[in-house]
């Protein structure tokens, strides 16, 4: 996953914390970039902050605005369609998760509420990711 920026839009700290150190742990060394809300996640992907082949690591609950909106803006995107979209959330509704897919995300991940699952969730999908080919921007 080479010159892939990782972009972890996530408004909880504790969380971020978390994704981040277990990505590393995973043997992910890629740059992450983080949004820890709504419209700097937009200023980061549609305004130019944000460069090159990137993958989104993207939570559904944001205090500003919907991360259901953020997906749908990325994935009809002309230039940023083709970005994978990892939707990481505490949301594990069957009708949310339909909607997500439909949306165009990738792979839809409920974080545990756990710590230790969380932890171990986070560090498959670094595996995941470490053997995952990603489309260049348009």
């Amino acid at each position: 996953m080479n010159a892939v920026t990782i972009i972890l839009i996530e408004d909880d700290d504790g969380h971020a914390r978390l994704v981040e150190k277990n990505l590393r742990r995973a043997g992910v060394s890629n740059p992450i970039t983080r949004c820890a809300d709504g419209e700097s996640a937009v200023q980061c992907l549609f305004g130019g902050g944000c460069a090159g082949q990137l993958l989104v690591l993207l939570d559904l609950n944001l205090p500003d605005m919907s991360g259901i909106d953020i997906l749908q803006r990325l994935k009809t995107d002309s230039k940023l369609g083709r970005t994978p979209v990892v939707v990481l959330t505490t949301a594990d509704d069957k009708i949310e998760v339909q909607r997500c897919y439909d949306l165009g995300c990738n792979v839809y991940i409920t974080k545990p509420v756990d710590y230790e699952h969380f932890a171990n969730a986070v560090q498959q999908l670094g595996l995941f990711l470490s053997v995952v080919q990603i489309p260049e921007t348009a």
